[in-house]
Protein backbone atom coordinates (compact mmCIF):
# COMPACT_ATOMS: atom_id res chain seq x y z
CA UNK A 1 0.00 0.00 0.00
CA UNK A 2 1.09 3.40 -1.01
CA UNK A 3 1.57 6.04 1.56
CA UNK A 4 -0.55 7.91 -0.26
CA UNK A 5 -3.46 4.92 0.37
CA UNK A 6 -2.69 4.60 3.82
CA UNK A 7 -3.16 7.81 4.73
CA UNK A 8 -6.50 8.12 2.95
CA UNK A 9 -7.74 5.27 4.28
CA UNK A 10 -7.13 6.50 8.15
CA UNK A 11 -7.66 9.73 7.50
CA UNK A 12 -10.50 9.88 9.83
CA UNK A 13 -8.86 7.90 12.63
CA UNK A 14 -5.54 9.79 11.72
CA UNK A 15 -7.49 13.31 12.46
CA UNK A 16 -9.87 11.99 15.66
CA UNK A 17 -6.36 10.97 17.26
CA UNK A 18 -4.91 14.20 16.54
CA UNK A 19 -7.92 15.81 18.47
CA UNK A 20 -7.68 14.32 21.43
CA UNK A 21 -4.65 15.74 22.51
CA UNK A 22 -5.49 18.72 21.21
CA UNK A 23 -8.58 18.29 23.66
CA UNK A 24 -6.43 17.94 26.68
CA UNK A 25 -5.41 21.22 27.80
CA UNK A 26 -1.21 21.01 28.72
CA UNK A 27 -0.35 24.50 29.66
CA UNK A 28 2.82 24.09 31.07
CA UNK A 29 3.46 27.31 32.60
CA UNK A 30 -0.47 27.20 34.44
CA UNK A 31 -0.48 25.25 37.66
CA UNK A 32 -3.99 24.63 37.11
CA UNK A 33 -3.35 22.33 34.28
CA UNK A 34 -0.46 19.50 36.35
CA UNK A 35 -3.09 17.08 36.08
CA UNK A 36 -3.88 17.73 31.68
CA UNK A 37 0.15 16.81 31.60
CA UNK A 38 0.06 14.06 33.20
CA UNK A 39 -3.30 12.97 31.16
CA UNK A 40 -1.37 14.22 27.87
CA UNK A 41 1.84 12.02 28.57
CA UNK A 42 -0.09 8.78 28.85
CA UNK A 43 -2.36 9.55 25.78
CA UNK A 44 0.82 9.65 24.15
CA UNK A 45 1.85 6.80 25.55
CA UNK A 46 -1.22 4.83 23.97
CA UNK A 47 -1.07 6.49 21.00
CA UNK A 48 3.44 5.31 19.90
CA UNK A 49 1.81 1.66 21.38
CA UNK A 50 -1.29 1.61 18.81
CA UNK A 51 1.07 3.17 15.93
CA UNK A 52 3.93 -0.03 16.96
CA UNK A 53 6.19 0.83 19.40
CA UNK A 54 6.61 -2.21 21.09
CA UNK A 55 7.28 -0.90 24.43
CA UNK A 56 5.92 3.17 25.93
CA UNK A 57 6.02 4.30 29.26
CA UNK A 58 5.77 7.62 31.61
CA UNK A 59 8.72 8.66 32.87
CA UNK A 60 9.26 11.00 35.99
CA UNK A 61 11.70 13.78 35.81
CA UNK A 62 14.30 14.93 38.09
CA UNK A 63 14.19 18.68 37.67
CA UNK A 64 16.95 21.14 39.05
CA UNK A 65 16.12 22.88 42.23
CA UNK A 66 13.47 20.40 43.28
CA UNK A 67 9.51 20.95 42.24
CA UNK A 68 7.42 18.16 40.74
CA UNK A 69 8.27 18.93 36.81
CA UNK A 70 6.18 17.21 33.63
CA UNK A 71 6.88 13.55 32.87
CA UNK A 72 8.31 12.33 29.63
CA UNK A 73 6.91 10.24 27.51
CA UNK A 74 9.62 7.23 26.13
CA UNK A 75 9.01 4.20 23.41
CA UNK A 76 10.69 2.45 21.40
CA UNK A 77 10.36 -0.05 18.72
CA UNK A 78 12.95 -2.60 17.12
CA UNK A 79 12.16 -4.19 13.77
CA UNK A 80 12.61 -7.88 13.49
CA UNK A 81 16.25 -9.21 12.42
CA UNK A 82 16.22 -10.68 8.99
CA UNK A 83 19.35 -12.86 7.79
CA UNK A 84 21.08 -10.56 5.05
CA UNK A 85 20.26 -7.35 6.48
CA UNK A 86 23.69 -6.97 7.78
CA UNK A 87 24.55 -6.87 11.66
CA UNK A 88 22.35 -4.59 13.16
CA UNK A 89 19.79 -1.68 12.50
CA UNK A 90 20.92 2.37 13.18
CA UNK A 91 18.40 4.02 15.73
CA UNK A 92 16.68 7.70 15.32
CA UNK A 93 15.67 9.25 18.07
CA UNK A 94 12.50 10.74 17.88
CA UNK A 95 12.14 14.52 19.96
CA UNK A 96 8.71 16.49 20.45
CA UNK A 97 6.95 18.27 23.19
CA UNK A 98 3.38 17.65 24.11
CA UNK A 99 2.75 21.37 26.34
CA UNK A 100 1.24 24.43 24.96
CA UNK A 101 1.08 28.11 25.25
CA UNK A 102 -1.44 29.21 27.11
CA UNK A 103 -4.49 30.35 24.69
CA UNK A 104 -4.79 34.27 26.30
CA UNK A 105 -6.99 36.15 24.69
CA UNK A 106 -9.15 33.98 24.45
CA UNK A 107 -11.40 36.33 23.03
CA UNK A 108 -9.29 36.76 19.86
CA UNK A 109 -10.24 33.27 18.86
CA UNK A 110 -12.26 32.43 16.34
CA UNK A 111 -13.32 28.92 17.19
CA UNK A 112 -12.58 27.02 20.64
CA UNK A 113 -8.61 26.50 21.44
CA UNK A 114 -9.00 22.84 22.76
CA UNK A 115 -11.63 22.07 19.91
CA UNK A 116 -10.29 21.77 16.57
CA UNK A 117 -11.89 23.29 13.74
CA UNK A 118 -11.43 22.68 9.83
CA UNK A 119 -11.49 25.99 8.23
CA UNK A 120 -10.12 26.23 4.29
CA UNK A 121 -8.08 23.86 4.33
CA UNK A 122 -6.46 24.13 7.83
CA UNK A 123 -6.84 22.86 11.16
CA UNK A 124 -7.19 25.34 14.23
CA UNK A 125 -6.23 24.62 17.37
CA UNK A 126 -3.81 25.37 20.45
CA UNK A 127 -1.06 22.97 19.59
CA UNK A 128 -2.50 22.54 16.10
CA UNK A 129 1.18 23.15 14.66
CA UNK A 130 3.38 23.80 17.70
CA UNK A 131 3.78 21.03 18.70
CA UNK A 132 0.88 17.99 18.83
CA UNK A 133 0.07 18.36 14.65
CA UNK A 134 3.69 18.40 13.89
CA UNK A 135 4.62 15.17 16.20
CA UNK A 136 1.39 13.47 15.09
CA UNK A 137 3.30 13.98 11.78
CA UNK A 138 6.37 11.59 13.25
CA UNK A 139 3.90 9.40 14.63
CA UNK A 140 2.29 8.78 11.44
CA UNK A 141 4.98 8.28 9.50
CA UNK A 142 6.54 5.52 11.91
CA UNK A 143 3.34 3.70 11.99
CA UNK A 144 2.74 3.66 8.38
CA UNK A 145 6.54 2.15 8.32
CA UNK A 146 5.78 -0.31 10.67
CA UNK A 147 2.20 -0.93 9.97
CA UNK A 148 3.92 -2.08 6.34
CA UNK A 149 6.50 -3.77 7.18
CA UNK A 150 9.41 -1.02 5.81
CA UNK A 151 10.75 -0.04 8.82
CA UNK A 152 14.32 -0.90 9.06
CA UNK A 153 15.59 0.59 12.02
CA UNK A 154 15.29 1.10 15.90
CA UNK A 155 13.43 4.04 16.99
CA UNK A 156 12.93 5.77 19.76
CA UNK A 157 10.80 8.38 21.39
CA UNK A 158 11.33 11.05 23.93
CA UNK A 159 8.27 13.40 24.28
CA UNK A 160 8.75 16.08 26.68
CA UNK A 161 6.09 18.52 28.77
CA UNK A 162 8.26 21.56 29.68
CA UNK A 163 9.59 22.97 26.74
CA UNK A 164 7.39 26.09 26.47
CA UNK A 165 9.11 26.65 29.82
CA UNK A 166 12.09 26.22 28.81
CA UNK A 167 13.27 22.31 29.33
CA UNK A 168 14.14 23.01 33.03
CA UNK A 169 13.98 18.88 33.67
CA UNK A 170 15.68 17.79 29.91
CA UNK A 171 19.35 18.00 30.49
CA UNK A 172 18.93 16.41 33.84
CA UNK A 173 16.73 13.55 32.18
CA UNK A 174 19.23 13.42 29.08
CA UNK A 175 22.07 12.75 31.53
CA UNK A 176 20.23 10.27 33.65
CA UNK A 177 19.11 8.33 30.86
CA UNK A 178 22.23 8.53 28.12
CA UNK A 179 22.08 4.95 27.50
CA UNK A 180 18.79 4.36 27.15
CA UNK A 181 18.23 6.93 24.51
CA UNK A 182 21.47 6.49 22.59
CA UNK A 183 21.07 7.10 19.04
CA UNK A 184 22.85 7.53 15.45
CA UNK A 185 20.74 10.78 14.43
CA UNK A 186 17.74 12.64 16.27
CA UNK A 187 14.46 13.55 14.30
CA UNK A 188 12.89 16.56 15.51
CA UNK A 189 9.49 17.99 13.93
CA UNK A 190 9.04 21.57 15.72
CA UNK A 191 10.64 24.23 13.18
CA UNK A 192 9.23 25.64 10.23
CA UNK A 193 9.51 25.81 6.51
CA UNK A 194 10.20 28.52 4.35
CA UNK A 195 6.81 28.71 2.91
CA UNK A 196 4.50 26.00 1.30
CA UNK A 197 5.75 26.30 -2.41
CA UNK A 198 9.22 26.95 -1.12
CA UNK A 199 10.25 23.69 1.46
CA UNK A 200 13.30 23.90 3.49
CA UNK A 201 15.07 21.99 6.06
CA UNK A 202 16.44 24.09 9.33
CA UNK A 203 20.34 23.45 9.45
CA UNK A 204 21.09 25.98 12.17
CA UNK A 205 19.99 27.96 14.83
CA UNK A 206 21.59 30.16 16.36
CA UNK A 207 22.85 30.55 20.18
CA UNK A 208 21.76 33.47 23.00
CA UNK A 209 23.57 35.33 25.92
CA UNK A 210 21.26 37.60 27.85
CA UNK A 211 21.72 40.14 30.61
CA UNK A 212 20.38 42.71 32.71
CA UNK A 213 22.73 45.62 33.54
CA UNK A 214 21.69 48.15 36.45
CA UNK A 215 23.85 51.45 36.76
CA UNK A 216 23.65 52.94 40.09
CA UNK A 217 24.49 56.59 41.07
CA UNK A 218 23.84 59.05 43.35
CA UNK A 219 21.63 57.66 46.87
CA UNK A 220 18.03 59.34 45.06
CA UNK A 221 16.80 60.93 42.37
CA UNK A 222 17.72 64.42 42.09
CA UNK A 223 16.46 67.88 40.78
CA UNK A 224 17.95 68.24 37.32
CA UNK A 225 18.68 71.86 37.78
CA UNK A 226 20.34 71.48 41.04
CA UNK A 227 22.62 68.73 39.94
CA UNK A 228 22.17 69.09 36.16
CA UNK A 229 26.01 69.47 34.84
CA UNK A 230 27.40 68.45 37.78
CA UNK A 231 26.72 64.99 38.91
CA UNK A 232 27.24 61.89 36.24
CA UNK A 233 23.44 60.84 35.14
CA UNK A 234 23.33 57.14 34.88
CA UNK A 235 20.80 57.20 32.30
CA UNK A 236 23.34 58.47 30.32
CA UNK A 237 26.19 57.31 31.28
CA UNK A 238 24.10 53.76 30.53
CA UNK A 239 23.49 55.32 26.76
CA UNK A 240 26.91 56.13 26.36
CA UNK A 241 28.11 52.25 27.35
CA UNK A 242 25.61 51.04 25.12
CA UNK A 243 26.13 52.97 22.41
CA UNK A 244 29.88 51.75 21.74
CA UNK A 245 29.02 47.62 21.33
CA UNK A 246 28.12 47.97 18.22
CA UNK A 247 30.43 50.12 15.42
CA UNK A 248 29.34 52.09 12.46
CA UNK A 249 29.57 49.05 10.13
CA UNK A 250 27.68 46.71 12.51
CA UNK A 251 30.39 45.52 14.14
CA UNK A 252 30.12 43.88 17.81
CA UNK A 253 33.28 45.70 19.73
CA UNK A 254 33.13 43.30 22.97
CA UNK A 255 37.36 41.55 22.79
CA UNK A 256 37.48 38.74 21.19
CA UNK A 257 33.59 37.95 20.39
CA UNK A 258 34.52 36.85 17.02
CA UNK A 259 37.03 34.28 17.89
CA UNK A 260 34.84 31.35 17.50
CA UNK A 261 32.67 33.07 14.55
CA UNK A 262 32.81 30.11 11.95
CA UNK A 263 32.71 31.64 8.18
CA UNK A 264 29.35 31.27 6.33
CA UNK A 265 29.92 28.06 3.79
CA UNK A 266 30.20 29.17 0.12
CA UNK A 267 27.63 26.50 -0.69
CA UNK A 268 25.20 27.61 1.66
CA UNK A 269 25.70 31.00 1.20
CA UNK A 270 24.40 30.31 -2.78
CA UNK A 271 21.18 28.58 -0.80
CA UNK A 272 20.14 31.29 1.47
CA UNK A 273 20.70 33.69 -2.18
CA UNK A 274 18.07 30.92 -3.71
CA UNK A 275 15.27 31.88 -0.87
CA UNK A 276 13.29 34.00 -2.27
CA UNK A 277 13.25 37.55 -1.10
CA UNK A 278 12.29 40.53 -1.30
CA UNK A 279 13.95 43.97 0.45
CA UNK A 280 11.50 46.38 -0.42
CA UNK A 281 8.76 43.99 1.02
CA UNK A 282 10.41 43.47 4.21
CA UNK A 283 11.48 46.95 4.80
CA UNK A 284 7.52 47.62 4.15
CA UNK A 285 6.01 44.88 6.39
CA UNK A 286 7.81 46.17 9.40
CA UNK A 287 7.64 49.85 8.28
CA UNK A 288 10.96 50.83 7.74
CA UNK A 289 13.03 53.11 5.72
CA UNK A 290 16.12 51.35 5.54
CA UNK A 291 17.88 47.89 7.53
CA UNK A 292 20.91 48.09 9.50
CA UNK A 293 23.74 45.41 9.99
CA UNK A 294 26.99 43.82 9.79
CA UNK A 295 28.66 45.12 6.45
CA UNK A 296 29.51 42.71 3.99
CA UNK A 297 26.34 40.37 4.52
CA UNK A 298 23.04 40.20 3.13
CA UNK A 299 19.35 40.59 5.26
CA UNK A 300 19.13 36.82 5.32
CA UNK A 301 22.61 36.06 6.41
CA UNK A 302 22.84 38.50 9.23
CA UNK A 303 19.35 37.53 10.67
CA UNK A 304 20.44 34.03 10.70
CA UNK A 305 23.97 32.88 10.31
CA UNK A 306 26.13 35.77 12.02
CA UNK A 307 25.93 36.91 15.49
CA UNK A 308 23.86 40.14 16.73
CA UNK A 309 23.16 42.28 19.64
CA UNK A 310 20.03 44.12 20.95
CA UNK A 311 18.88 46.31 23.74
CA UNK A 312 15.55 44.85 24.60
CA UNK A 313 14.15 47.04 27.12
CA UNK A 314 15.92 50.23 28.92
CA UNK A 315 14.65 52.76 31.51
CA UNK A 316 15.29 54.68 34.57
CA UNK A 317 13.25 57.84 36.11
CA UNK A 318 10.40 59.60 35.26
CA UNK A 319 8.56 57.85 32.69
CA UNK A 320 4.84 59.12 33.76
CA UNK A 321 2.34 61.56 32.23
CA UNK A 322 3.86 65.18 31.97
CA UNK A 323 7.00 66.34 33.10
CA UNK A 324 9.25 65.96 35.82
CA UNK A 325 12.57 67.13 36.39
CA UNK A 326 14.95 64.51 37.72
CA UNK A 327 18.56 63.11 37.13
CA UNK A 328 17.89 59.39 37.98
CA UNK A 329 19.83 57.73 40.63
CA UNK A 330 19.27 54.18 38.69
CA UNK A 331 18.57 53.58 35.54
CA UNK A 332 18.56 49.76 33.66
CA UNK A 333 18.25 47.74 30.31
CA UNK A 334 18.17 44.14 29.70
CA UNK A 335 20.53 43.26 26.54
CA UNK A 336 20.89 40.40 24.72
CA UNK A 337 22.97 38.72 21.66
CA UNK A 338 22.07 35.81 19.44
CA UNK A 339 24.96 33.20 19.12
CA UNK A 340 26.16 31.44 16.21
CA UNK A 341 27.36 27.76 16.20
CA UNK A 342 31.09 27.42 17.90
CA UNK A 343 30.17 30.13 19.99
CA UNK A 344 30.29 29.45 23.28
CA UNK A 345 27.30 31.03 25.12
CA UNK A 346 29.20 31.54 29.07
CA UNK A 347 32.43 32.52 27.50
CA UNK A 348 30.51 35.60 25.41
CA UNK A 349 28.31 36.29 28.72
CA UNK A 350 31.69 36.87 30.91
CA UNK A 351 33.15 38.75 28.12
CA UNK A 352 30.54 40.97 27.80
CA UNK A 353 30.32 41.53 31.52
CA UNK A 354 34.55 42.27 31.65
CA UNK A 355 33.79 44.44 28.47
CA UNK A 356 30.92 46.87 30.39
CA UNK A 357 33.26 47.11 33.69
CA UNK A 358 35.85 48.80 31.28
CA UNK A 359 33.13 50.93 29.78
CA UNK A 360 31.76 52.29 32.29
CA UNK A 361 32.88 56.10 33.42
CA UNK A 362 33.37 57.35 37.02
CA UNK A 363 30.77 58.53 39.05
CA UNK A 364 28.85 55.76 38.65
CA UNK A 365 28.35 52.00 39.38
CA UNK A 366 27.50 49.13 37.33
CA UNK A 367 26.45 45.64 37.87
CA UNK A 368 25.60 42.92 35.03
CA UNK A 369 23.59 39.77 36.19
CA UNK A 370 23.16 36.93 33.40
CA UNK A 371 20.04 36.09 32.74
CA UNK A 372 19.99 32.98 30.60
CA UNK A 373 21.50 31.88 27.42
CA UNK A 374 22.28 28.36 25.34
CA UNK A 375 24.10 27.41 22.36
CA UNK A 376 23.76 27.82 18.65
CA UNK A 377 23.33 24.91 16.58
CA UNK A 378 24.99 24.15 13.14
CA UNK A 379 23.95 20.76 11.09
CA UNK A 380 26.10 19.32 8.09
CA UNK A 381 24.35 19.28 4.86
CA UNK A 382 26.51 16.02 3.45
CA UNK A 383 25.72 13.55 6.28
CA UNK A 384 23.34 10.93 5.04
CA UNK A 385 20.69 11.74 7.41
CA UNK A 386 20.48 14.91 6.41
CA UNK A 387 20.41 13.88 2.25
CA UNK A 388 17.44 11.17 3.88
CA UNK A 389 15.92 14.58 5.12
CA UNK A 390 16.14 16.12 1.46
CA UNK A 391 15.11 13.47 -0.42
CA UNK A 392 12.29 13.14 2.06
CA UNK A 393 11.18 16.51 1.16
CA UNK A 394 11.89 16.22 -2.16
CA UNK A 395 9.45 13.51 -2.75
CA UNK A 396 6.88 15.28 -0.80
CA UNK A 397 6.67 18.41 -1.85
CA UNK A 398 8.18 17.89 -5.40
CA UNK A 399 11.34 19.54 -5.21
CA UNK A 400 14.37 19.65 -3.41
CA UNK A 401 14.15 21.99 0.13
CA UNK A 402 16.50 24.57 0.82
CA UNK A 403 18.66 24.52 3.79
CA UNK A 404 18.08 27.29 6.00
CA UNK A 405 19.30 28.35 9.28
CA UNK A 406 17.26 30.24 11.74
CA UNK A 407 17.52 33.45 13.66
CA UNK A 408 15.71 31.93 16.65
CA UNK A 409 17.15 29.97 19.47
CA UNK A 410 16.30 26.08 20.30
CA UNK A 411 19.07 25.40 23.32
CA UNK A 412 18.12 21.73 23.52
CA UNK A 413 19.32 20.95 20.69
CA UNK A 414 23.00 22.05 21.36
CA UNK A 415 22.32 19.90 24.56
CA UNK A 416 21.47 16.98 22.30
CA UNK A 417 24.55 16.95 20.90
CA UNK A 418 27.06 17.60 23.96
CA UNK A 419 25.13 14.84 26.22
CA UNK A 420 24.00 12.40 23.51
CA UNK A 421 26.55 13.28 20.86
CA UNK A 422 24.60 12.44 17.74
CA UNK A 423 23.31 14.87 15.18
CA UNK A 424 19.54 16.48 15.01
CA UNK A 425 17.77 17.06 11.66
CA UNK A 426 15.06 19.16 12.03
CA UNK A 427 12.44 18.36 9.75
CA UNK A 428 9.54 21.29 10.64
CA UNK A 429 6.39 21.94 8.52
CA UNK A 430 5.17 24.82 10.18
CA UNK A 431 4.87 27.77 7.89
CA UNK A 432 4.46 31.51 9.16
CA UNK A 433 0.96 31.75 8.56
CA UNK A 434 0.32 28.97 11.44
CA UNK A 435 0.44 31.47 14.07
CA UNK A 436 2.22 29.74 16.52
CA UNK A 437 1.82 31.10 20.52
CA UNK A 438 -0.71 33.03 18.73
CA UNK A 439 -4.44 33.13 18.84
CA UNK A 440 -6.03 30.96 15.90
CA UNK A 441 -3.50 28.92 15.56
CA UNK A 442 -3.88 26.45 13.13
CA UNK A 443 -1.84 23.63 10.72
CA UNK A 444 -1.98 23.67 7.04
CA UNK A 445 -3.68 20.10 6.37
CA UNK A 446 -1.86 19.62 3.12
CA UNK A 447 1.40 20.75 4.24
CA UNK A 448 0.48 18.31 7.21
CA UNK A 449 -0.40 15.24 5.19
CA UNK A 450 3.11 15.62 3.09
CA UNK A 451 4.97 15.96 6.28
CA UNK A 452 3.97 12.24 6.55
CA UNK A 453 4.92 11.52 3.70
CA UNK A 454 8.51 13.31 3.76
CA UNK A 455 9.63 11.49 7.14
CA UNK A 456 8.57 8.42 5.82
CA UNK A 457 10.33 8.63 2.84
CA UNK A 458 13.29 9.65 5.25
CA UNK A 459 13.41 6.48 7.11
CA UNK A 460 13.24 4.83 3.64
CA UNK A 461 16.17 6.88 2.26
CA UNK A 462 18.58 6.91 6.36
CA UNK A 463 18.21 3.01 6.53
CA UNK A 464 18.81 2.19 3.01
CA UNK A 465 22.46 4.18 3.24
CA UNK A 466 22.73 2.39 7.19
CA UNK A 467 22.11 -1.37 6.16
CA UNK A 468 25.52 -1.90 7.81
CA UNK A 469 25.51 0.13 11.20
CA UNK A 470 25.82 -2.18 14.96
CA UNK A 471 22.72 -2.06 16.72
CA UNK A 472 22.66 0.88 19.15
CA UNK A 473 20.65 0.88 22.45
Amino acid sequence: MTIQDYISAHRARFMEEWASLIRIPSVSCQAEHKADMVRCAERWRELLLEAGCQKAEVLAPRPPKGGEGNPFVYAEYTPPFREGQGVGFPTVLVYAHYDVMPVEPVEQWRSDPWEPQIRDGRLYARGADDDKGQAMIQAKAFEYMVKTGQLRCNVKFIFEGEEEIGSPSLEAFLEEHKDLLKADIILVSDTSMIGKETPSITTGLRGLAYWQIEVDGPNRDLHSGHFGGAVKNPVNALCEMLAKIVDKDGKITIPGFYDDVLPIPEEERAMIAQIPFSQEAYNKAIDVDDVFGEKGYSTLERNSCRPSFDICGIWGGYTGEGSKTVLPGKAFAKVSCRLVANQDHEKISQAFIDYIGTLAPRGVRVQVTPMHGGQGYVCPIDIPAYKAAEKGFEVAFGKRPLAARRGGSIPIIAAFEQILGCKTILMGFGLEQNAIHSPNESMDLEVWEKGIIAVAEFYKEFTMHNSQCTIKG
